[in-house]
């Protein structure tokens, strides 16, 4: 390569560089002036550094085989912030790649027919709908990174405020909120804390990113009154994990202040096991208990309903490799669970799971036809999902892969299911992923009727978006999603 070509690639970069940082104020202030969440096939582009915005338009050529650039998304920002535009999520590279399929023009046009639902849709009063109440009852794992998602989406439309935590006293109470908030700036997994914390002793209070949590110190849900704290017709989000029926989890409803519970585990009885975007249609305005399921069940059902749609489903096995998680000994110890006694970051665990079952109350068509079991591995987090399959009908790994590459950027589960087509994939590569689950397509075998599909998932984060999705949808945070999926 010559010298001259070497300059221009050097150049061409910092060019897309520039051209991202004029991009970075005008997403902001769609985000917070219009409610308009800008995505880029499904990853937004909200609060994303100048880098992240140029892999994140590297990453459309993975996806669609097209190039896309900034210079190609840049004026469709730009049209966008002129339009007055109503709440909604809009994805700029399906804006994109189809505006240079037509042929390029005139950008302020072509969004004006692509987004007509929500042109001048924009309310000047400030009438975004009513906010709603949140509490985290709990503040270990899915707790704190709950918060941060909370506070990463707190405005823009979101209308869920992140009120209280409620945890046990520690004695020293200036000590235990100075160690609560440190948990929240550091985790060892998930990196800092992407913003500012502040704690004041005397109010008892953590604040992050202008957020106000008051620290609620209880050890039961008897012992509270929310509305003592301002909070009214909350939802608590029990992280404990300690009540998982209904006579447990409705001690929360006895509490002044509060409207609904959530789960963040199975819940057992009658409760409705909700994986948002598969079954959240199911929860019904007057129902106050609910469950977000498990991590790996919302990993495994967006894309065991999409085989299922498509190819049929006639039995299966599910082998989940799953990193060690709080409940194990870090040294052999007494554990009541078989095998958990032994040393988490040691061991391989042979333990069982739920989530094979637990599928059949997301999808009861699936009821009966899957085993489960689990493997616990000395890994902190990140899990993934063995699924040996056989179909209704013959297939092969490619047409698999391309049907499952299309629902995950074409459709309505494209927040649940994820792809990847990539040989050097491993398991930190899928940390602070938000789908419930990712396909890995390297590793897909088909033959004939026989299917094993490889699924990673996340599941501290992505689980703990997917909670979050589930609080939108039972709050009435509902947004357009633009431009419409095909499938």
């Amino acid at each position: 390569m010559s010298q001259q070509p070497l300059e221009t690639v050097f150049q061409e970069w910092h060019d897309n560089q520039a051209l991202a940082e004029q991009m970075i104020p005008l997403i902001g202030s769609l985000y917070r002036h219009n409610n308009v969440v800008t995505t880029l096939y499904g990853r937004s582009l909200f609060n994303r550094s100048v880098i992240r915005i140029l892999k994140d338009h590297r990453f459309v050529r993975k996806v669609e085989g097209t190039e896309l650039s900034v210079q190609d998304t840049l004026p469709l920002v730009q049209a966008m912030t002129e339009l007055n535009l109503g709440p909604a999520h809009v994805d700029v590279g399906k804006l994109g790649v189809a505006f240079k399929k037509r042929g390029g023009g005139d950008a302020k046009a072509f969004l004006r027919e692509e987004l007509a639902e929500i042109v001048d849709g924009h309310d000047s009063s400030g009438n975004n709908g009513q906010s709603k109440d949140v509490v985290l009852y709990g503040f270990g794992r899915i707790g704190r990174l709950l918060a941060r998602v909370l506070v990463e989406k707190a405005g823009g439309g979101n209308l869920l405020r992140l009120r209280a935590i409620v945890v046990r006293g520690r004695g020293d109470i200036a000590k235990d909120l100075e160690k609560r908030a440190s948990l929240l700036r550091r985790d060892s997994v998930h990196g800092p804390f992407d913003g500012t914390i502040s704690v004041d002793y005397e109010a008892r209070t953590i604040t992050a990113n202008g957020n106000v949590i008051q620290v609620i110190y209880a050890d039961k849900p008897s012992d509270i009154d929310y509305t003592a704290y301002g909070i009214d017709n909350a939802v608590v989000v029990d992280n404990t994990g300690i009540w998982r029926d209904e006579a447990g989890l409705g001690q929360h409803l006895e509490c002044k202040g509060v409207s609904k519970a959530l789960l963040t585990a199975p819940g057992k009885g009658d409760i409705k096991n909700i994986v948002f975007g598969i079954n959240h249609g199911d929860i019904a305005a007057d129902d106050t208990i609910l469950s977000a399921a498990s991590c790996t069940t919302n990993a495994i059902v967006p894309v065991l309903k999409v085989l299922n749609d498509e190819y049929g489903i006639e039995t299966g096995h599910v082998e989940t490799v799953h990193a060690y998680t709080n409940d194990q000994n870090l040294i052999d110890n007494y554990h009541k669970g078989d095998r958990r006694g032994r040393s988490a970051p040691l061991n391989m665990v042979l333990t069982e799971t739920g989530a094979a079952k637990a599928v059949a109350k997301a999808l009861p068509e699936l009821g009966g036809k899957l085993t489960g079991n689990a493997i616990r591995v000395p890994i902190p987090n990140v899990s993934m999902a063995i699924l040996n399959l056989t179909l209704g009908r013959e297939t092969d790994a490619e047409a698999l892969n391309d049907y499952l590459r299309r629902m995950s950027i074409d459709s309505s589960y494209q927040k649940q299911i994820d792809y990847v087509d990539s040989p050097e994939v491993v398991s930190s590569d899928f940390v602070g992923n938000r789908h419930a689950g990712i396909v890995d397509a390297k590793a897909t075998i088909a033959n004939g009727r026989q299917a094993v599909l490889y699924v990673w998932y996340d599941n501290e984060f992505g689980y703990s978006c997917q909670v979050v999705r589930i609080l939108q949808h039972i709050s009435n945070v509902h947004f357009l999603k633009l431009p419409r999926a095909q499938a």
